[in-house]
């Protein structure tokens, strides 16, 4: 079956980002193709087979929509799916909601694919010897349709939780969600109405593959660096506005009858870190003084990369570990607040309303989810990753401004303590909290 990759945005747009990217690197250095056209293609099948860990097999799997027309069907379950019989056949794909035309050929034979897997409201016309045989707009009311969100970062996937039930409730249509297990049981207790299942098997109408790819590639519609991930998480499923959050209900008692604070030290990799000499240590000390019980609800006790080594202050007590996080959840939510970083705990923390002290520099304001208890310093280098000319995420080395000089990572370590502490008796004053030590 010959197949054929196509994309909403100008080819042009993708191309100048190629030689940036390791997975188009790397391909550039292997590749045999003998142009521009078959080097695309080529990218492309890479590009979605390792971006959203698919056999490349689903290329060639069953479309499940009839036309009506022998040997033309179409769905929309892995981006728009459409099979084309031998004959003089003329095919005209466009955006619905921008009349732009994304693609407009004669084909005999093949099967055509788009690469983006997000919600675009796909037009599709089909011409036989120039006499139109079929038009469909995509429409998913009433229709089944899936969405497969089977990645590891806590912070990304629950910035997409919210809108699977305004998705379902938007388009008004059948969904079912596929989601990874260690989030499974905590989206089941927020979002109870919404179906899950275990796996994606492709006889829906459509189905999507959200992914906060921090790239200008096809696998989201703008470089997310440059709008607040809640909103991108919108973009994906075709919502223009924030949805309401759900009210987390409890399913375990507080750990203890004690006013207790939760933090998280650690996040995904060492530039989240608060890198303050001794900063963890002076804020662990200053809430013990107040009467707070403090709790490190980390995985691990220690993280370390490149030359540096995050571990749990001393003064904290160890309740790190892979525990569920429907657990986790319940800690949070029984927490008088939690001191974090721009972390999956912080969006954890956030989602069952545990107020959240957010220590970050190295992204700016209006990334995350909004907290009046964010603690930065835009007095120095800050907010490389929303400078989408840095290349934050170079696995050889921790900053893309400053790498092997005084000023390495300056973003996270000029947060001063006093700041961080300023900040929660702020918190403590607004939320009406007393310290335990004052009663």
């Amino acid at each position: 079956m010959k197949i054929h990759f196509f994309t909403l945005n100008d080819i042009e747009d993708y191309r100048k980002y190629y030689p940036n990217y390791a997975i188009t690197y790397e391909l550039m250095e292997t590749s045999k193709a003998q142009s521009k056209e078959d080097f695309d293609q080529e990218l492309f099948y890479n590009f979605i087979t390792k971006t959203y860990n698919v056999p490349g097999g689903i290329f060639e799997s069953r479309i499940w929509g009839d036309t009506g027309f022998p040997g033309l069907r179409l769905d929309f379950n892995f981006g728009l799916r459409l099979d084309i019989p031998e004959g003089n056949f003329r095919v005209k794909i466009s955006d619905f909601d921008s009349d732009k035309v994304v693609f407009d050929k004669y084909i005999s034979g093949g099967r055509l694919l788009s690469v983006e897997q997000y919600f675009i409201r796909w037009q599709v016309e089909v011409f036989l010897d120039e006499q139109k045989i079929f038009d469909h707009t995509l429409n998913l009311e009433g229709q089944p349709v899936a969405i497969m969100c089977k990645f590891n970062a806590l912070g990304d996937t629950i910035a997409f939780l919210p809108y699977f039930r305004e998705f379902q409730k938007y388009h008004r249509c059948k969904l079912s969600v596929c989601l990874p297990d260690f989030i499974s049981e905590f989206a089941k207790q927020l979002y109870p109405d919404i179906e899950q299942i275990d796996e994606i098997n492709f006889d829906t109408y459509a189905t999507y593959y959200p992914m906060m790819m921090i790239a200008p590639f096809p696998a989201v519609p703008v470089d997310t660096r440059s709008m607040q991930m809640e909103r991108v998480s919108g973009m994906l499923f075709g919502i223009d506005y924030l949805p309401p959050k759900a009210i987390f209900k409890p399913t375990l008692p507080p750990v203890t009858d004690e006013p207790y604070v939760c933090i998280g030290i650690q996040g995904s990799n060492v530039r989240k870190g608060w890198l303050y000499p001794g900063g963890w240590d002076i804020v662990v000390d200053c809430l013990k003084r107040r009467g707070y019980r403090v709790f490190c609800i980390d995985r691990d006790k220690t993280m370390t990369q490149y030359s540096y080594t995050i571990s749990i202050p001393e003064g904290a007590e160890d309740f790190t570990g892979n525990l569920p996080i429907l657990e986790r959840a319940n800690m949070l939510y029984h927490a008088k607040f939690f001191i974090g970083l721009s972390s999956g705990l912080a969006w954890l923390a956030n989602a069952v309303n545990c107020p959240v002290v957010m220590i970050c520099g190295f992204s700016l304001d209006f990334f995350e989810f909004y907290t009046p208890y964010r603690v930065s310093n835009r007095h120095g280098c800050n907010g490389c990753l929303n400078d989408i000319r840095a290349d934050y995420f170079n696995p050889k080395i921790p900053c893309p401004y400053h790498n092997e000089t005084p000023r390495e990572l300056e973003c996270q370590k000029s947060i001063l303590p006093r700041k961080v502490i300023e900040t929660i008796e702020r918190l403590i004053a607004d939320r009406g909290l007393t310290s335990p030590a004052l009663r």
